[in-house]
């Protein structure tokens, strides 16, 4: 049988004023009538690129250069612009990175998945509509009536993403590009948006592309897996063969990056140093060898052809024979002492922002963002706190750093009460204190180089002379692993990854005790998470640093807290030291967060059934009685709407709040219930 799509020897290349860079090279793979193949490489490898060029959607200084794109014997690469018009949303479709910039703002839902059928099929507004509807029952949209006459910013990120992929299928394509789905989406909505595709992908015998930097996100996804390097094939083969006996360096690399929940033990993790290479340059060598552990001379002189294994292809000198065995690493085991003085406390915690309407502005409501919360931290220890999009975990960070004030309850740092209204915090503890944003490019002043950028808080809290401040940043440029040169560049000159080491160091500016990390990895490649997250690790050891990291991924927390706080709408459902929380959790949330972590091992990954938690979270304006969780948990009853389950004690380290928990709660002994709990 003839592939689905064939693309042959393709080659892409962007023109700027200056030169002429080629973003993919003599690029070959095909994928079957209903197979899914996996796409991965970091950000910058031509995977995007690869995805636009398929759909004749590159930019204007793009063109393909050479090469043939068969779907269907139909060679899309030669098709004129009116061509393409008729193939494009009906033969192929695609799922963007970003859906809320790829939807328009200003029509409905309903007008905007319709528009493809009339466009195509001369459908009429009536029957448009219906097959609208139809597109969104398919795609397991709550409410899909109702979502018809909604527009999208009335939508959360998953269900945007839903009706992107609704789109897609409204003329029923026989192939779809996914290009990273799921990236900025929590690791809950993520599995249920993957297991969507996979669903549609079965029913309708369609062809999947599925682009990704994220190898757990393939394992349990893709039939073949490509790796993609510099705009050319690493290697190919089929996913068990490719995760088992891999054979390129760079994608036992890319594997070796991930936060692994299915090792034994916590343990360094392996990150792949620099960057990928500069496309506007000719290179006649190994594109990886500058980044490659086993590179020779050889390797930097010629660039390797592709071997052939039986289906498993792949361009390597020196090949490697599987992943990086977990002995090689050096465990790291935390010893949490409780002689460590406490250094921040957080008692009844609560937070509304108000609704106002009418004419007055008068309050018709309330958005219940943090509901009575309570937990402390030692000094020099991280705490993590883990839940989906809108549990309310950055309004407390928010809070912890002075930027928000509580509706009610206290924060107390090193002993003193900071979160009063009457009483200000003083300069010294302002210090002390600092966050470390989500997004660095939008934290950080466009019009300011860098230098300016982390000198400002010197000059604002008067630290030292201006020799004194430029020496100062470049201290700090060197402890977050840049080159000084960094100082005169701008932000918008810098990848993701060094925007974020940028973030930190102005993080680490006011030599503070206390950083609240909010989401400070979702959005990079996994070999630039594990720079940032090793690196984070190191500085804490150096400057004896308490992090409290936000999270919605529980194996980057895992991977970086001593204790756990689990977050579900604004009230801490468990918490514990990482290792019980992780191993023993005793809340059906918690093992739900568990399950819907992408595993990089296939039979794991395939296997995982576990808790799913479906849906969407309940509005904050009205939670749930009783448990708040209980609309989503498998395990609700009718005692969970009527009564508002307490923390129970799990272990001398761990409480939980749930009617059915998933252990047998335990009664403490005199002694332990007299030490020191994560809540106490």
């Amino acid at each position: 049988m003839a592939p689905l799509l064939s693309v042959e020897n393709l080659k892409v290349q962007f023109a700027s004023r200056a030169t002429l860079a080629t973003a993919v090279d003599d690029f070959t793979f095909r994928i079957e009538p209903g197979e899914c193949v996996g796409l991965v490489g970091e950000s910058g490898c031509g995977k995007t690129t690869t995805g636009l060029s398929i759909m004749r959607l590159l930019p204007p200084n793009g063109h393909i250069a050479g090469g043939r794109i068969l779907l269907d014997d139909v060679d899309l690469a030669s098709l004129d612009d009116k061509e393409m018009r008729h193939h494009r949303g009906k033969s192929v479709a695609l799922i963007p990175q970003d859906p809320m910039s790829s939807l328009n703002p200003t029509t409905k839902i309903g007008k905007q998945i319709g528009e493809g059928l009339q466009i195509h099929e001369g459908a009429s507004v009536e029957e448009a509509r219906k097959r609208a509807l139809e597109v969104l029952e398919m795609v397991e949209m709550p409410r899909p009536a109702e979502r018809l006459d909604q527009y999208p910013f009335e939508l959360s990120g998953g269900l945007r993403q839903r009706v992107i992929i609704a789109m897609g299928l409204v003329c029923r394509p026989k192939l779809l590009i996914a290009d990273e789905p799921t990236t900025a989406l929590d690791v809950t909505i993520q599995a249920q948006i993957l297991d969507l595709i996979d669903n549609l992908r079965s029913e309708l015998n369609m062809g999947v592309l599925l682009i990704t930097h994220d190898m757990g996100v393939i394992a349990g996804r893709a039939d073949r897996v490509v790796v993609m390097y510099g705009g050319k094939k690493a290697e190919q083969a089929e996913t068990n063969e490719l995760f088992h006996r891999m054979r390129h360096p760079y994608a036992q690399a890319l594997l070796a990056s991930m936060p692994n929940l299915e090792l034994a033990s916590k343990h360094r993790l392996d990150s792949i140093a620099g960057l990928p290479p500069d496309l506007s340059k000719e290179i006649i060598a190994c594109r990886f060898a500058p980044r490659c552990a086993y590179a020779t001379d050889q390797c930097r002189a010629q660039d390797p052809p592709l071997s052939v294994e039986g289906d498993h292809e792949f361009a390597c000198f020196h090949p490697v024979n599987g992943p990086v065995p977990v002995e090689v690493h050096a465990a790291e085991t935390t010893i949490r002492s409780t002689e460590r003085p406490e250094i921040l406390r957080i008692e009844g915690l609560v937070k509304e922002f108000p609704i106002k309407a009418g004419l007055v502005r008068h309050k018709v409501g309330a958005i219940h963002a943090v509901s009575d919360v309570t937990f402390s931290i030692r000094a020099g220890e991280t705490f993590g706190l883990v839940g989906e999009s809108g549990c309310g975990k950055t309004t407390i960070g928010r809070m912890v750093v002075g930027l928000e004030h509580p509706t009610a309850g206290e924060i107390y740092f090193d002993g003193g009460l900071i979160s009063s209204r009457r009483h200000k915090p003083t300069r010294a503890q302002r210090r002390d204190r600092q966050m470390m944003f989500q997004d660095p490019y939008s934290s950080l002043n466009p019009r300011m180089t860098v230098g300016d950028i982390l000198a400002e808080p010197l000059r604002i809290q008067r630290q030292g002379t201006r020799a004194e401040q430029r020496a100062r940043v470049e201290d700090l440029l060197r402890v977050v692993g840049l080159e000084r040169m960094a100082a005169d560049r701008y932000p918008h000159e810098f990848s993701g990854g060094q925007r974020q080491r940028i973030g930190l160091a102005r993080a680490l500016a006011l030599n503070p005790r206390l950083i609240v990390a909010d989401e400070p990895v979702s959005a990079l490649d996994v070999s630039i998470q594990a720079q940032i997250l090793n690196l984070m690790k190191d500085l804490q050891r150096e400057h004896s640093l308490t992090y409290v990291f936000v999270s919605h991924d529980l194996a980057v927390v895992y991977y970086m807290a001593d204790t756990i706080g689990v977050m579900y709408l604004g009230k801490i459902v468990e918490i514990g030291d990482a290792e019980s929380v992780f191993r023993t959790p005793a809340h059906p949330y918690t093992q739900g967060l568990l399950d819907a972590v992408p595993v990089p091992e296939p039979e794991a990954a395939r296997s995982r059934r576990g808790i799913q938690v479906r849906g969407e979270l309940p509005s904050a304006v009205n939670p749930p009685s009783g448990c708040r969780f209980r609309t989503r948990c498998p395990r609700a009853q009718d005692v969970c709407a009527a009564e508002e389950p307490a923390l129970r004690a799990f272990g001398p380290d761990q409480q939980a709040a749930c009617h059915f928990p998933l252990r047998t709660p335990v009664t403490l002994s005199s002694a332990s219930a007299a030490g020191p709990t994560p809540a106490s």
